[in-house]
């Protein structure tokens, strides 16, 4: 597959990716991605897979790690060849050429990490409430998430080095006090008592792998560091590390967390509980300092994660648009193509976080999200993978993974709130329909662009020729 089929080498590498001259270190790489991934996955995340997979949910994380990591696959060998900003958008294109199937995974993905934003905003929201018990207000709930994700975007403003150097700080931050939480709980109760004192078989099969979806979108955040791949330095050398780096620190973060809850807190409480599982796990292990201290590492871990996904969504989106694969309008706003995509960003995720509740957002990040993975190792199995040195049966075996994890989940989802699954059907029909409209327009546009180019072109020639005469 060359440049020239899919005229993508041009268009997504820029001098900086080649030179490795990028803003984001290393450890800014892991810590953008280990804020969105953490911020999400266990603060949000927790009580909606432990409601799904019961006593074993500690086991829904490890397998959640295990398809994500052969995800990962696709997108490390892609980015080690063509690191770039536009990350899945240039994995996409340059496997499907620029066309509906490249556009409207792309948007899907932009999408995902956009719901993902509001997901988190509102677990932010959820935690900052709970001491006062106001958490089921959602007039409350929506200032704070709205809030949340404006402050996001005013440090987003500042540039790059910001956002590197808060999310390291505020990883670092909720990194530590997450495991020091876990271990003392886990000290305080054992690891015997409360969930895991419960009955394995109360979960079916079905429910433990419908549980994975929300795991596997606990890990997606890793994607942060691909679509930053042109940012990162040395991005042909560090792109990969930094990812299974995050990967490898977030699934021992999880389980930590994972076994703390389980042995503070029965299923049932879980389940009750569960918009801020980590917080209710904390009082009967820990007392009312350990609450507190949750409720402050909750809040720190939501906010870097917000941060890093809307830096990673606007440059994602702002690539899509300098491709031409989605529409573009200024709205009477000034300066660059970016802040606008920021501003376009944060109105997105705060109108999602208004209008659904965690468990709804959850799923349809995670029916768009496993939809996208799907697309983008079949186009590399397909198109690519010889180029890039990619083994087939990897990228088949993560097709498969994300088939199995998709069934099942639209299955249980299908029974407990079949609403969700057509909604979040509708919608991605939605966006391959509008994309199709959109891209058949522009190529009529640029058709009739080179058409009057051609004629204004052959008229001037003629009236030179009759000016010579």
């Amino acid at each position: 597959m060359t440049a020239t089929k899919h005229g993508t080498h041009t268009a997504m590498e820029s001098a900086p990716d080649a030179a490795g001259k990028g803003t984001i270190s290393l450890a800014g790489g892991v810590a953008m991605g280990t804020g969105v991934m953490i911020g999400a996955g266990i603060f949000a995340l927790t009580g909606q897979i432990a409601e799904l997979a019961g006593p074993l949910f500690p086991l829904s994380f490890v397998l959640g790690a295990l398809v994500t990591s052969l995800a990962a696959y696709s997108y490390i060998k892609m980015s080690n060849a063509w690191p770039s900003s536009g990350g899945i958008a240039m994995i996409l294109q340059k496997a499907y050429g620029p066309g509906v199937v490249a556009a409207s995974a792309s948007l899907l993905m932009a999408l995902s990490m956009v719901i993902n934003e509001s997901l988190v905003a509102r677990t932010f929201a959820t935690y900052a409430l709970r001491p006062f018990g106001l958490e089921e207000n959602s007039l409350l709930l929506s200032a704070l998430a709205l809030g949340l994700i404006v402050f996001a975007y005013i440090v987003n403003k500042a540039g790059n080095r910001s956002v590197s150097g808060f999310s390291l700080v505020m990883s670092a931050i909720k990194i530590g006090g997450i495991a020091l939480f876990a271990v003392a709980a886990i000290a305080a109760s054992g690891f015997f008592s409360g969930a895991f004192a419960e009955p394995a078989s109360m979960t079916s099969g079905g429910a433990f792998l419908a549980s994975v979806a929300f795991s596997i979108l606990a890990f997606k955040g890793f994607t942060t560091i691909t679509n930053s791949g042109g940012e990162i330095v040395d991005p042909h050398r560090n792109v990969g590390r930094t990812i299974m780096i995050s990967i490898a620190i977030c699934v021992v973060t999880y389980l930590l967390v994972a076994f703390a809850v389980g042995s503070s807190l029965t299923i049932g409480q879980i389940v009750e509980a569960r918009d801020y599982s980590l917080a209710a796990a904390a009082r009967p292990a820990l007392g009312e300092l350990g609450f507190w201290f949750t409720i402050v590492i909750a809040i720190a871990a939501t906010t870097s994660g917000v941060i890093a996904s809307v830096f990673a969504v606007s440059r994602m989106l702002t690539m899509l648009t300098e491709m031409k694969m989605i529409p573009h309008s200024h709205f009477g706003m000034k300066g660059p193509i970016r802040g606008h995509l920021l501003v376009y960003t944060v109105v997105i995720a705060g109108t999602l976080a208004v209008l659904f509740d965690l468990s709804r957002i959850a799923s349809l990040g995670a029916f768009f999200y496993l939809v996208m993975d799907m697309l983008v190792h079949w186009g590399v199995y397909r198109h690519l993978r010889k180029e890039i040195g990619a083994k087939g049966s990897v990228l088949l075996a993560a097709i498969a993974a994300d088939g199995v994890i998709l069934v099942a989940f639209a299955g249980v989802k299908l029974d407990s709130d079949p609403a969700i699954v057509v909604i979040g059907a509708v919608l991605i029909a939605a966006v391959f329909g509008l994309e199709a409209l959109f891209l058949r327009r522009r190529r009529a546009e640029d058709g009739n662009a080179h058409a009057d180019a051609g004629v204004n072109g052959s008229s001037q020639d003629h009236q030179n020729e009759a000016e010579k005469q």
